[in-house]
């Protein structure tokens, strides 16, 4: 078995939640499929236990921190300089800040392993593309995207999680009972969001991989710890708490 998690968001709460589901399952191996940082109050908390996880890719806001921000709103952009700033003095020794900065830049954008790909956007863009559910009504997106993936992908990003299949359906947790069999046919799966769901439901969100079953887990945490900190800190935006309890 190993865990799939996406776009942490800097929310250590969730983290850590979502970190202790997993460890009482008895799963060790856990895949980050990026967005470490981004968003929340704890950048630096948040690179320091994704170093523990087997894999960990480049997200689109990881390299706005690394580089330069690209396509970001405001609000965004604005939490994405903040976390710079966490990771370029923040406090701590030099040693620890050049370490999480090192780790942070030199993260892959893909992995490939034994018929599935690893992505943050999608097979075809994969650090920035969004595949939403609604994109099964845009034929040529999906099939061009299908095209690239040899057999399963799993990616990030969307924040919404859910199952795309190859005759263009998609099925959502609620639509799968939380379980769905790989059977061999194309297929993408939206993991969620560890950090910030945006399906409505405000528990943090990851999958487990159990040799061909994909189970939907969500994990309640101490959103109103999250939330205050975000309050707490001026460059952070009080829309960037609120969203969290809404799910949205």
């Amino acid at each position: 078995m190993k865990a799939i998690i996406s776009d942490i968001h800097s929310n250590l709460e969730a983290f850590q939640a979502v970190l202790a589901d997993i460890k009482s399952q008895g799963i060790t191996d856990i895949y980050c499929l990026g967005d470490v940082v981004g968003y929340g109050p704890n950048p630096r908390e948040c690179i320091d236990l994704v170093m523990d996880c087997k894999l960990v890719l480049m997200g689109n806001h990881d390299q706005g921190a690394m580089f330069d921000p690209d396509g970001f709103n405001a609000p965004a952009e604005r939490a994405i300089f903040w976390t710079r700033s966490q990771l370029e003095s923040g406090g701590d020794p030099k040693p620890l800040r050049e370490k999480r900065w090192e780790y942070l830049a030199e993260r892959p954008r893909s992995h490939r392993e034994n018929g599935y790909l690893f992505v943050h956007g999608s097979a075809r863009n994969p650090l920035n593309e969004y595949v939403f559910p609604e994109d099964v009504y845009n034929h040529r997106k999906m099939e061009r995207i299908f095209s690239l993936v040899e057999k399963y992908c799993f990616q990030g990003h969307t924040h919404v999680p859910g199952i795309f299949t190859e005759n263009l359906q998609f099925l959502s947790p609620e639509d799968l009972n939380g379980l769905y069999k790989l059977d061999g046919r194309k297929t993408l799966c939206n993991v969620g969001s560890v950090g910030q769901p945006r399906d409505g439901n405000w528990r943090a969100c990851y999958v487990v991989l159990d040799n061909d079953t994909i189970k939907f887990r969500r994990v309640d945490y101490d959103v109103d710890k999250t939330i205050k900190k975000i309050y707490d800190i001026p460059d952070l935006e009080n829309f960037l708490g609120d969203r969290l309890r809404e799910g949205r």
